[in-house]
C-alpha cells in the first residue's frame, strides 16, 4: 500500500504555503523581539515606559540660602532666594509668584508647610536673617511677618530655622530662645529660653510636641510642649559616645523625632547616621553607616524618606528600609544604576536611578514589604540633561521632579505610558 505524502494530506500543497509562512515569520517574530526590547530601554514601548508631560520655564541662576519646594493640593511651589513662584500641579502653567521686599533675600524656609502655609526668612548682608513670613501657598498672598533677632548677619546657615506643625510657627530668636506664633495670624504664643550653656541649632514641630537641636558641650535635642512652650526633655543626642559640636545635624521628621547626623571625616567609618526618639525623649534607633551622602541633614539629597514609622535610604544603590523603633533593616532592594531621587508616601517607596546619560528608570516597591510594584524607563533624562534632581513629588498619577541650581527647571511632571 502507498504511503501518503504531506502533500496528499493538505489539500491544494498546503505545506509549501505554511513552511514558507514559517520560515518568514521566524525572523520577522526575532526582529520584533528586538525592535520591543529596544523601545523598553529607550522608553518608548507603552505601558513601560514614562514620559514627561509638562515642564516649568528655565530658572535663572540661583542662590544657595532660600531654596525649598512644597506641594499643596493642586499647586507645586518653589522658593528661591529671590522668590516664591506657584505652578499647577497637573500642567505645569505658572500660578503665582511672591517676591520680597526690594534689596532683600529669601534667605531660610520652613521645610515642610502645614494647613496650606509655608515660612520664610528675609534679610539682608547688614542686617541678617531678621524677618519671618507666612506665605499661604495657595494663592501667594503674604499672611503675616514679624520681626527676629539673627544669630549672626550672614544670611545662609538657615537650615531649620523656621518650622510648622501644631498650627504653630516656630522660629529661633537669637541664639537664646525658641519662639512660637499662630501659624495664621502671627499673634505670638510663647517663648522659651534654651538651658543655659546651649544655643539652638535648628527646630521643628508637630501637634505634639516642638523639638529644638541644642548645641551645648555636646549635641543635645529638646522638646517643648506646643500649648504652653514648657520644656519637657532635653536628652544628649549619642549614647555611649557623645555626638560632639563639630557634627552636623538636621530634622527629617518631629513626629516620631527622626534626625540625621554628619560627623566630620576625621570621625572614620559610620559618620553618617539617623536617630530616632519616642515621645518621651527616650532614644529608640541609631542607624548607622547610611551611604556616602544619605546622611547628611542639609538638603539630603533627596535620597532620604521617613513614613510609616520607617527610614528609606540609599544604601549602596540598594533601598533599604529600617524600622525607626528599632533600627533594624526591615528590607533591601537591589535597582539598576546609581538613586538619583527617592520618594515615600501612600504605602509605596519610588525611587530613580541612572545608568548612563539618557538612561533613566523608575522603581516602585511596597514600602511594607519592598515588594516591586512596578518598573518603568524614562524616554528622556528625569533630569533633563542639567541638573541633579533635589527631589521628588507626587501628585495624583503624575510623578513631579524637583531640581535647583543654576539654568533648571525647577519641575518636570511625568506619567506612565
Amino acid at each position: 500500500m502507498a504511503t501518503r505524502t504531506t502533500e496528499d494530506s493538505v489539500p491544494g500543497g498546503w505545506a509549501r504555503v505554511i513552511a514558507l509562512v514559517a520560515v518568514i515569520a521566524v525572523p520577522l517574530g526575532l526582529l520584533g523581539g528586538l525592535a520591543s526590547w529596544i523601545a523598553s530601554s529607550l522608553g518608548y514601548m507603552p505601558g513601560d515606559s514614562m514620559e514627561r508631560v509638562w515642564n516649568t520655564p528655565y530658572d535663572r541662576p540661583a542662590d544657595t540660602h532660600g531654596n525649598a519646594a512644597w506641594l499643596v493640593g493642586d499647586t507645586v511651589v518653589r522658593s528661591r532666594y529671590d522668590a516664591v513662584t506657584a505652578f499647577d500641579a497637573g500642567s505645569g502653567k505658572r500660578r503665582w509668584e511672591y517676591n520680597p521686599p526690594r534689596t532683600a533675600d529669601i534667605c531660610a524656609t520652613s521645610r515642610a508647610a502645614a494647613g496650606s502655609v509655608a515660612l520664610i526668612g528675609l534679610g539682608d548682608d547688614d542686617t541678617g536673617c531678621a524677618t519671618v513670613a507666612a506665605i499661604d501657598l495657595g494663592n501667594g498672598r503674604e499672611l503675616w511677618r514679624t520681626a527676629r533677632t539673627p544669630a549672626g548677619g550672614r544670611l545662609g546657615g538657615g537650615e531649620d530655622l523656621l518650622a510648622v506643625g501644631g498650627g504653630l510657627a516656630v522660629a529661633l530668636r537669637g541664639d537664646r530662645t525658641v519662639s512660637a506664633y499662630d501659624l495664621r495670624t502671627g499673634a505670638p504664643r510663647w517663648k522659651a529660653a534654651v538651658p543655659k550653656g546651649c544655643v539652638p541649632g535648628g527646630v521643628d514641630a508637630s501637634a505634639e510636641q516642638v523639638l529644638a537641636i541644642l548645641v551645648c558641650d555636646e549635641m543635645k535635642l529638646a522638646a517643648y510642649d506646643p500649648a504652653d512652650g514648657k520644656a519637657r526633655w532635653t536628652v544628649p543626642l549619642g549614647d555611649r559616645r557623645p555626638i560632639g559640636t563639630d557634627a552636623t545635624v538636621g530634622f527629617l521628621a518631629a513626629e516620631p523625632a527622626v534626625l540625621g547626623v554628619r560627623m566630620p571625616e576625621s570621625y572614620g567609618t559610620g559618620t553618617n547616621s539617623f536617630v530616632s526618639f519616642g515621645p518621651d525623649g527616650r532614644r529608640r534607633a541609631l542607624i548607622e553607616s547610611v551611604g556616602d551622602n544619605a546622611g547628611i541633614p542639609v538638603g539630603l539629597q533627596g535620597r532620604v524618606a521617613v513614613d510609616g514609622g520607617k527610614l528609606f535610604a540609599d544604601v549602596g544603590g540598594k533601598v533599604v528600609a529600617y524600622d525607626l523603633a528599632s533600627g533594624d533593616a526591615v528590607w533591601r532592594e537591589s535597582v539598576s544604576g546609581r538613586i538619583t531621587a527617592l520618594h515615600a508616601g501612600g504605602g509605596r517607596v519610588t525611587v530613580l536611578t541612572r545608568e548612563r546619560k539618557g538612561l533613566d528608570q523608575l522603581y516602585v516597591h511596597d514600602a511594607a514589604t519592598g515588594e516591586r510594584r512596578d518598573h518603568r524607563t524614562f524616554n528622556r533624562d528625569a533630569d533633563d540633561g542639567n541638573a541633579e534632581l533635589a527631589g521628588l513629588l507626587r501628585y495624583k498619577d503624575l510623578l513631579i521632579a524637583v531640581r535647583r541650581g543654576k539654568d533648571v527647571r525647577p519641575f518636570s511632571g511625568y506619567a506612565t505610558w
